[in-house]
């Protein structure tokens, strides 16, 4: 049996649907995995007639155990009958269909039904809910599977980019960012290269916080009370990590070729650099949970929603990311 890959419909209003169609256009990807999109038979219908999109078989099925190789799936996760699909507009109704979505996927991967779940981007306002008060899917599915924490991580073949504080503003950012956090953060991205990138001895950079990490307390003090000491700790118990880095010259120079994994400090310090580097082909996964994530690196992109122009370069780089962190962790 292929692994069973859930996959969430987003909202429907933006370009989720049309990038979940073009990467499982191929049949090819059914060698690899059996898909099971969390959705409506209705929005895909429309999406497919929309941009005239090859037609092939979508099963639709109750529960992801009815699921063989071979096929792709549906599981119609709300009553679509009267759903109004208005590609490029935020509405109520797309948030709460993409949380319906979000939240079968979730328990099925509780289950054990599927062996990971690749998220289709949501609207961060729309969603919002008595059951989803979040700023993303990073802290929901933190705290769904209990986990003590977790990091955000981007990944694109030649980078793995996390980061120690996520979506909170950037003021409060100096104030979130302490020594305990910071070891807590290092120690899991180096589990996480080890036990699902299957590096032995990974290298991990630290970026500084501050203009030329601190420049020796004259921009500030973070860099000598908070990072320096912890990386410091780590090198003493002989982990290669190194840092902290001055962010500019770091991606400047590219110098994260020569690390296994870079450690920013706040979410635009390691996002901009890394969807500049790869934003047709990077992946989002959530490294700390004892199940398995991913995500494309883009959002909802209303303004190009419903035009058939959205690349599936990434949403497909986030199944086959899926697969190998599948084989990865069971082969630790």
């Amino acid at each position: 049996m292929k692994p069973i890959i859930g996959i969430t419909l987003g909202d429907y209003n933006g370009i989720g649907p049309e990038v979940i169609l073009k990467s499982l256009a191929s049949p090819r990807i059914l060698k690899w995995c059996t898909p099971v999109i969390y959705g409506s038979s209705k929005v895909l219908d429309f999406y497919r007639a929309k941009f005239e999109l090859k037609e092939w078989n979508i099963q639709s099925i109750q529960d992801a155990s009815e699921a063989k190789s071979g096929e792709s799936y549906v599981i119609n996760c709300w009553d679509d009958a009267a759903t109004v699909i208005e590609p490029g507009k935020e509405t109520k109704e797309a948030g709460k269909a993409a949380f319906d979505c979000l939240e079968r996927a979730s328990n099925d991967l509780d289950r054990g039904l599927i062996a990971a779940v690749v998220t289709a981007p949501i609207n961060k306002h729309n969603i919002q809910s008595e059951e989803f008060k979040f700023p993303g899917h990073t802290e929901y599915f933190t705290e769904r599977f209990e986990a003590k924490t977790s990091l955000m991580l981007l990944v694109s073949d030649n980078l793995r980019m996390g980061v120690a504080t996520g979506h909170i503003p950037l003021l409060e950012v100096p104030a979130a960012l302490s020594a305990d956090l910071l070891r807590a953060k290092i120690q899991l991205f180096l589990s996480s290269l080890k036990e699902d990138f299957s590096l032995d001895k990974p290298r991990l950079a630290v970026l500084g916080l501050n203009p030329h990490a601190g420049d020796s307390g004259l921009l500030g003090q973070e860099e000598l009370e908070i990072i320096q000491p912890v990386v410091d700790e780590f090198r003493a118990k002989g982990h290669l990590v190194f840092g902290p880095y001055p962010a500019d010259g770091f991606f400047g120079k590219a110098q994260f070729k020569e690390f296994d994994g870079v450690l920013g400090m706040y979410h635009d310090q390691g996002l901009i650099p890394f969807k500049y580097i790869a934003f047709d082909s990077g992946v989002n996964f959530t490294a700390g949970l004892p199940v398995i994530r991913t995500s494309p690196d883009h959002g909802t992109a209303y303004d190009i929603a419903g035009t058939n122009v959205a690349d599936p370069g990434s949403f497909l780089q986030a199944i086959f990311l899926a697969l190998d962190l599948i084989k990865n962790r069971m082969d630790a």
